[in-house]
């Protein structure tokens, strides 16, 4: 144990310097030390696990809606059971498996969907009637069940065993860990290396690795980053044995499986004879929101029965036995929390070789897969699974220290609700929101918010409840979204898209770095628009543009407004740094309406002075003009497949053109309409969405981007060779539009398994019913044997299979003529 011996001499120089002992970044050192970088260090202000891995109950819950967190769930589960062989530690694995109750036939449908996610992914989950879920957990009852779900695979680990057993095999790899050595600053140097100043030294490096867990927010401070996290108090009971459970035992049966009874919002399983309880409660406080104090070590905070009597009644509800047993201990303390509950995992933004992983509020069972894909990132440059789902910079500058409380503890209380797809959680609302926000609502906007913004996702007519109706199902909002896209098709439509991120680059080198940056050749004549996109350096797609040449050297660049700070981020640390090109951040001074539909040049025609015929001006073609007394950019370009322009503007303009649109719309039949309108036509229409069908997990050929990629010789572009060499070896995946056939009541939302011959050979990556077809629509990624039109496959929603047809590509107006009129 010399190499951490509180007195040892630290290196000075180092490849990568961890910050943090706990589970994650221990995790962290030992990936990135197997990956072949033995020159790595970790700096523990104390012991390792001192902060919250020493109090954390070791749950492995493999449970999980996201598809990329799923995956490192499930790498830590599998590594989980290696790691003993591999180290000689026991980590005190105890696979026992998992079954969540449900009390209601929403809470199946979570299930259902939740299971397709498994399947896609590998992971095995099992469904329980009422019956087994007392057989198998004999101290139940059965009262108000309608069913279960059972993950055979799940169990849990003794925290502190998991994180030695990461540190010996770091360690057998090079890697050193330096015990009792406080981080004091950190400052980046001219070069681009980075010094850490600890209490023993300093030590240059090239990468950083934040991994402080409670510390994160003063961690970040040292570098002028606001890190999204503050912890959350987290409570559970551990009792005195129970002598039917010591019973069990005794007659050599299996230990009882985690009990989850999603509904009652609580978690149990056997300890010691006894049991252990841990409730997710309303109220739970944020805690340590300017961080713990410097001498902070295995803190607990002082135990709220109070707030526990709620959960306890339902537990002995559930379970009878649970109130003849005896409190021997009760633990409160800090869990870190982001915003929406998934950790932040990946590079900090405006800082290069600057990396975080934080914010793990089950950071148990999501070390492995963090360290695992962080290692990745850092080694290879990327990781291979799509990490969209917790990447740092999926979080803005609206996400304050006031913002991050209220957030955090809404998404602490929430851990156990049900999680619908349309859901819309209410904390901190509303925040960001276009000029317009008012008059959207006086129509009937029901919002929905996505980066901090504010933005209608459907309208309720004069007489229905301003109120949103979530389900797996199609629900009460179902039937005004079909109105709403209708209208669209049949007259014309107003869209705020306000919280597009916008840009500008421009400079003398400013064509040549986005012909490099971007995979398809810049618009060549000045006012043109075209889509583009931006490649991983394997080849997959990071990022997608609409692009309009303003200039010889100045462009207009617009992309997904949930990936503001990711794609500016990822476009600022690609610029080159001699000045030859410059960057201007516009999405808040511009806001942005689109007018769609066969009606929309008869509305904007009298309004602006500028002749909008198609001859005048074509699709895909961008003009300076006026709307009104405003200044407007129009861009003839939409995202819902009908006749149409974007109105981008400065902001100050919006209620103004807004007012001017609606009073001489109202002859044309001009009515708002939302998101989720928009997102049912551009499924018609076979449109990608970054994070769905266009992923780093696939190549850009597979997501059916072939046009969009320049093959001339000359042209050289991020991910060019990689990508060229994909395509030659041949693709695991081919981007398909199904119709799925004879739906009941409920669509495809993404992440659904298809089947050929009972087969999985694919999922469905968004879904949606089509009003203006009449056709129930996914979305997906297939085997390429199963990609030609025609193909007749199968599709589970919701626990169902439901026979699947492969349609041509973008069924609503194939032709684009409604786009070109």
């Amino acid at each position: 144990m010399s190499d951490v011996a509180a007195a040892q001499t630290i290196k000075t120089h180092a490849r990568v310097v961890v910050i943090g002992g706990g589970v994650v970044g221990v995790s962290t050192l030992y990936h990135l030390a197997k990956k072949g970088w033995s020159d790595v260090v970790l700096c523990e202000r104390n012991e390792l696990t001192s902060g919250s891995t020493w109090h954390a109950a070791g749950l492995l819950p493999l449970f999980n809606m996201s598809y990329s967190v799923g995956q490192l769930h499930k790498y830590s589960v599998d590594l989980y059971g290696r790691l003993e062989e591999e180290t000689g530690q026991d980590v005190g694995l105890r696979t026992v498996s998992n079954i969540r109750l449900a009390t209601n036939q929403d809470r199946m449908d979570e299930y259902y969907q939740y299971a397709g996610v498994a399947q896609t992914i590998g992971v095995n989950v099992e469904f329980l009637s009422p019956d087994e879920v007392v057989d198998l957990w004999p101290f139940a009852v059965k009262d108000g069940l309608v069913g279960a779900m059972r993950h055979p695979d799940d169990g849990y680990v003794q925290p502190a065993d998991l994180t030695q057993a990461f540190a010996i095999g770091a360690r057998a790899r090079g890697a050193k860990i330096y015990r009792k050595t406080t981080v004091t600053g950190i400052t980046q140097l001219p070069g681009g290396e980075w010094k850490v100043s600890t209490d023993k030294g300093d030590i240059v490096c090239e990468h950083v690795i934040s991994a402080t867990g409670n510390f994160a927010r003063q961690t970040g401070a040292m570098v002028g980053l606001d890190i999204p996290v503050v912890p959350v108090e987290h409570q559970y009971i551990v009792t005195e044995s129970h002598p039917d459970i010591v019973a069990r035992k005794a007659q050599g049966l299996p230990e009882l499986g985690v009990l989850r009874e999603s509904d009652g919002s609580w978690y149990m399983r056997e300890e010691a004879g006894g049991l252990i309880l841990g409730p997710y409660e309303k109220g739970a406080p944020a805690c340590y929101v300017d961080g713990p104090a410097k001498d902070a070590e295995y803190e607990l905070f002082q135990e709220d029965i109070d707030r526990l009597i709620p959960y306890i009644e339902s537990a002995i509800r559930r379970v009878p036995i649970f109130e003849d047993l005896g409190m021997k201990k009760v633990y409160n303390g800090a869990i870190a929390y982001t915003p929406d509950g998934n950790p932040i995992v990946g590079p900090a933004w405006g800082k290069r070789n600057f990396w975080l992983n934080e914010g793990h509020s089950f950071g148990i069972t999501a070390a492995g897969g963090a360290g695992w894909q962080l290692a990745e990132w850092i080694v290879e440059g990327e990781p291979s699974v799509d990490m969209l789902g917790v990447d740092p910079r999926r979080f803005g500058k609206y996400a304050t220290k006031s913002y991050l409380i209220e957030k955090n503890e809404e998404a602490y209380a929430d851990v156990f609700s049900t999680h619908y797809p349309d859901e819309e959680r209410a904390a901190a609302r509303p925040l960001r929101t276009s000029p317009c926000y008012d008059r959207m609502k006086e129509h009937g906007a029901v919002f929905g918010q996505l980066f901090g913004w504010e933005r209608p996702n459907w309208f309720a007519p004069k007489g229905v409840d301003q109120k949103d109706d979530w389900s797996f199902r199609r629900s009460s909002w179902f039937e005004h979204v079909g109105n709403e896209c209708k209208n669209v098709q049949d007259n014309v439509g107003l869209l705020d898209m306000t919280a597009f991120a916008k840009c500008r680059i421009y400079g003398p080198g400013a064509t040549d770095f986005l012909n490099y940056f971007l995979a398809n050749k810049m618009p060549v004549k000045i006012g043109r628009v075209g889509l583009a996109h931006g490649l991983t350096s394997r080849g997959g797609v990071h990022s997608e543009f609409t692009v309009q040449r303003e200039a010889e050297d100045c462009y207009y660049l617009v992309s997904a407004g949930a990936y503001h700070r990711l794609d500016h981020d990822w476009l600022k640390k690609h610029m080159p740094t001699d000045g030859s090109v410059q960057f201007e951040d516009l999405t808040n001074a511009k806001g942005v309406l689109v007018v769609a539909g066969p009606k929309a040049r008869d509305l904007l025609q009298p309004l602006c002075g500028t002749d909008l015929s198609h001859e005048a001006f074509p699709w895909l073609t961008g003009q300076e003009t006026s709307i009104g007394h405003a200044p407007v950019k129009l861009l003839r370009v939409n995202f819902v497949g009908e006749l149409g322009w974007e109105i981008h503007h400065p902001i100050e303009y919006q209620n103004h053109i807004f007012d001017v649109l609606m009073k001489h719309g109202a002859h044309y039949g001009l009515k708002p309409f939302g998101i989720r309108a928009m997102d049912s036509m551009r499924v018609e229409k076979s449109y990608r969405l970054v994070g769905t069908e266009m992923s780093i997990e696939y190549s850009a050929y597979e997501s059916g981007l072939g046009r969009f990629v320049s093959r001339k010789k000359e042209d050289d572009f991020i991910g060019r060779d990689n990508l060229f060499a994909w395509e030659e070896r041949g693709a695991d995946n081919a981007f398909v539009t199904i119709e799925v056939l004879d739906v009941e009541d409920a669509d495809v939302i993404g992440n659904n398994p298809i089947y050929a011959d009972g087969n999985v050979v694919g999922r469905a990556t968004s879904g949606n019913y089509g009003f203006r077809i009449g056709k129930s629509l996914a979305l997906g990624m297939v085997h390429p044997s199963q990609s030609a039109i025609g193909t007749k496959l199968e599709i589970d929603i919701l626990g169902k299979r439901y026979a699947a047809v492969v349609l041509e590509e973008s069924p609503y107006d194939p032709q684009n003529v409604k786009l070109r009129s």
